[in-house]
């Protein structure tokens, strides 16, 4: 298991500011909002391709080009509904910690601006702890989340 990187030194430290020594608060909401975007990928792959009934329609080609066609989707249950709503809600509720979380302030009152912040929040994306393990405990590279999902 990782360890969460350090918390940033006091703001009236001597030592100079480094936009990627990522509070572990920070480091956290990142972890969960990457378990959370992947487990709600998983589910949705479970579901019919249509949240509502719906009859599909053939595979055609027109003019020469191939339109490929859908089966029809049975549509989703109350409880599947429910179910992907409260992923996407709860991963909604956790990118906003990472998205607004007091660190950016930080970054931003150190003069930290453009394509600086935007390395830095990538950056976290990719942070030791941020990103989830897998059940054999390495940890995921950004696109085993993907493939996860």
């Amino acid at each position: 298991m990782s360890t969460p990187a350090p918390a940033p030194a006091p703001e009236d430290s001597s030592a100079p500011f480094d936009p990627h020594a990522f509070p572990s608060d920070l480091v956290a909401a990142q972890r969960e909002a990457a378990e959370l975007y992947a487990a709600l990928h998983a589910y949705q792959e479970t579901l019919p391709w249509s949240r509502e009934p719906h009859p599909g329609w053939p595979e055609e080609t027109e003019r020469g080009r191939q339109r490929s066609g859908r089966p029809a989707s049975p549509g989703w249950s109350d409880e599947q509904a429910a179910r992907f709503d409260k992923f996407l809600e709860d991963l909604r509720k956790a990118t906003e910690l990472v998205q607004a979380h007091k660190w950016w302030e930080r970054c931003a009152r150190e003069g930290i601006k453009g394509a600086d912040m935007v390395a830095a929040r990538q950056a976290l994306k990719r942070a030791e702890g941020a990103v989830p393990a897998p059940a054999q405990g390495a940890p995921l590279a950004q696109d085993d989340v993907r493939a996860a999902a």
